[in-house]
């Protein structure tokens, strides 16, 4: 975990509009700048970034939230990535990068100046292959044949490398060096030296950043493998990039979903025929990362494979994967072409529209493909085939933690198996799970759980206003033994969190510091709301900030009433304890 002291101070020393000023052109609008939103396709700017609450927040789509969100939601950047990226701008150091003495931080240096180097070198042999690309008639009449234009080949950056050994050697010297054979573009073989990839189209693989990580290569002529990848590097992880994301990310905004295919071919293919959505895993299985990125990109992710076995036993690879990190609102489809076909293949016979017409009619929820699956495997006929469909879905089950889909999935399968779906929890071994609650262990307090609804109005509208203006916390002041409920601990570890922050505190830096707390979700439902009555971008008048402390000593007064006549019936039933005495002797004082 990165300590929230070094958030604070990060974006304390970040500055948000410059930040998507460099993604997004920013125009001046009255007190905040205004764009088209980079989310969603509009024509008329509703997005707005405050400089004064370094926030963003889009009136179209409903994006919102920090410079760290941002890059998160533009770049696909998970948390750790952005900070790095922020950190990297201001000179600062992310602390779980500081080693524990001077030798470990002088390796942790140099490992980051290797990374950099390597990064240098694929990149420089990316444009090697692209210039190799603009000499080779052969290769582009492959290209060509393959229905691609100069215009998505420069796209997707793709080149060629020569039917060489030695071919690299034009652009560097000396040849080879360290980072040449590191970075998997040379082999280095019983003191021989030669590049790996020859006779092939070059497919440049970037991540979320656009930085050049490694390459994919199809060869043109006869030869094994049709396909090869760079090995792992430093930089390069199979399991954890995703070709064609960082060129499809405004294509995957505007269709509203993203399309994961086998190949790297069928995404630059699918790109010609204006699907630009799609992305191809690396030679490897869709891993959990795999899942984790996609969920990042969009709410609907579908996954194209081939109608053979090898495409059927994928994309089951793919659904195990994908198990543990649903969620509730995030959909998952499956779409198996006609044996004969590739995405290539199809669009290309079919047409955009059609293959399009596939993907959304045709395709089946992942809920919908787990059960039939499963069924296919098993005569539900018998008892002994409900027995082993329960047998075989109990584990896949079991790790779901998407309550309402969990939830759905069983009711289905009880229904299927002709079982009452409490006594399919007994079978599986799981008890119904319990409404969700929300234990808040922030701040101290009796033990106890968190329910949104049961928050009183009067202390939704002061979280709400202190969430707005961190300035006003200097009002809030509770005694500890009036914190008796919990949404109570909620505004008070706000308030603590802001005074904490002195003059700095900012509704970004409170949003941040509370990320991935107990309070997170109740309080980005606050913050919506918020939005949606337009009060994040507005200057707070005089008299609210009076109706803030007024209903601080309001809250106050009903918090003392509330304890007293409890104590006083506590009294009437029974002897009162000695810190009862106390307190009941605290609350007359200050009545």
């Amino acid at each position: 975990m990165i300590p929230n002291e070094f958030i604070d101070e990060l974006l304390e020393k970040v500055d948000i509009v410059d930040i998507i000023d460099g993604y997004v052109p920013l125009k001046k609008g009255g007190l905040n700048y205004m764009a088209c939103c980079p989310f969603h396709k509009e024509k008329s700017p509703s997005f707005t970034v405050s400089p004064t609450k370094q926030f963003y927040h889009c009136f179209g789509c409903g994006a919102h939230g920090s410079a760290i969100s941002f890059l998160m939601e533009y770049q696909g950047a998970n948390f750790v990535d952005a900070v790095g990226q922020l950190a990297d701008r201001v000179g600062m150091v992310v602390p779980k990068q500081v080693a524990s003495s001077p030798e470990q931080a002088a390796r942790a240096q140099e490992r980051r100046e290797q990374k950099k180097t390597l990064e240098s070198t694929t990149e420089q042999a990316a444009s090697h292959y692209q210039k190799q690309l603009k000499h080779s008639q052969t290769a582009i009449e492959y290209l060509k044949k393959r229905g691609l234009t100069g215009q998505i080949a420069a796209h997707y950056g793709l080149g060629y490398a020569p039917d060489d050994w030695q071919t690299l050697a034009q652009s560097f010297s000396p040849y080879p060096n360290e980072y040449l054979i590191e970075s998997g573009l040379v082999i280095s073989k019983e003191d021989k030296n030669y590049d790996r990839f020859r006779d092939r189209i070059m497919f440049p693989i970037r991540n979320q950043r656009g930085a050049v990580v490694g390459f994919g290569g199809r060869i043109i002529g006869q030869g094994e493998p049709k396909y090869l990848n760079s090995p792992e590097t430093p930089l390069f992880e199979k399991g954890k990039e995703l070709y064609g994301l960082f060129e499809g990310r405004a294509a995957i905004k505007e269709a509203g979903r993203v399309l994961v295919v086998e190949g790297y071919m069928d995404v630059v293919a699918l790109a010609q025929f204006e699907v630009g959505y799609a992305v191809a895993s690396l030679g490897t299985a869709t891993t959990a990362d795999h899942i984790k990125l996609l969920m990042r990109q969009s709410d609907q992710i579908y996954f194209c494979f081939d109608g053979d076995n090898a495409g059927k036993k994928a994309a089951w690879r793919a659904l195990e994967n994908a198990l543990p990190m649903l969620q509730d609102g995030k959909s998952l489809h499956f779409l198996f072409l006609p044996e004969e076909h590739d995405p290539d293949s199809y669009i290309r016979e079919h047409g955009k529209d059609a293959f399009e017409t596939q993907l959304v009619k045709h395709s089946l929820p992942l809920s919908n493909y787990f059960w039939q699956h499963l069924s296919s495997l098993v005569d539900l006929k018998t008892s002994e085939g409900k027995a082993d469909f329960i047998k075989q879905a109990t584990p896949l089950l079991s790790q779901i933690k998407a309550p309402t889909l969990g939830f759905l999935l069983k009711q289905k399968i009880a229904k299927l198996v002709d079982v009452a779906q409490d006594d399919l929890e007994q079978l599986i071994g799981q008890q119904p799970s319990p409404k969700k609650n929300v234990g808040y262990k922030n701040y101290r307090l009796p033990k106890t759980t968190f329910r949104q609804h049961q928050t009183t109005p009067l202390i939704h509208r002061l979280i709400k206003w202190l969430l707005m203006n961190p300035k006003w916390a200097q009002y809030v002041s509770i005694p500890e033994y009036l914190i008796a409920e919990d949404d109570l601990a909620c505004l008070m570890t706000l308030a603590e969190a802001a005074k904490s922050m002195n003059e700095q505190a900012t509704s970004a830096r409170l949003v941040e510091y509370m990320r991935q707390s107990d309070y997170e979700d109740f309080l980005n439902q606050i913050l919506k709301q918020a939005i949606r009555e337009r009060e994040e971008f507005e200057e707070p008048k005089p008299e609210d900030e009076e109706s803030f402390t007024l209903g601080i000593q309001k809250l106050l007064n009903e918090l003392k009433y509330k304890q007293l006549e409890e104590l006083k019936k506590h009294a009437r039933e029974r002897a009162l304890t000695e810190s009862e005495e106390q307190l009941l002797l605290a609350l007359l004082m200050s009545h």
